[in-house]
């Protein structure tokens, strides 16, 4: 095969951007099959996507994004302090919990309910401190 007509390979990215997928699906409780049922995919190719073995195109991240009501850049967000490859990122995306958590707080409008969340759980937090 040509350089032209060699078949695009799935990245570290792809597989970033789908288990953020896999992550935000499974904390907003869809499975597999409704998810391929909106996009128009079935739920096999909902794994592939989800393990990183097929790129997913840009319309139909699009799409995804906007079943999951989140924005498309959330596929792609690093969070600061860390390097893109490090666990505590990976494993801050990959666990249903902590995305379920952050979808259940965006969805609170009241400010000082949002502040009072927080403080909940940042005290939480502390008393697990060894």
């Amino acid at each position: 095969m040509t350089a032209l007509n060699k078949p695009k390979l799935a990245t570290d990215a792809d597989r970033t951007i789908g288990s953020r997928i896999a992550a935000l699906r499974a904390a907003q409780g869809l499975s597999q099959t409704v998810l391929g049922q909106a996009i128009g995919v079935s739920f096999q190719q909902v794994q592939k996507y989800e393990k990183g073995f097929n790129r997913i195109g840009a319309g139909r991240l699009q799409a995804i994004a906007d079943l999951l009501q989140v924005p498309v850049a959330t596929f792609f967000a690093t969070q600061s302090g860390f390097d893109e490859g490090s666990a505590a990122t990976s494993t801050f995306f990959d666990d249903p919990k902590v995305m379920e958590l952050v979808m259940a707080f965006t969805s609170i409008s009241d400010e000082t309910t949002r502040n009072n969340v927080l403080s909940i759980v940042k005290t939480a937090a502390s008393l697990q401190r060894p």
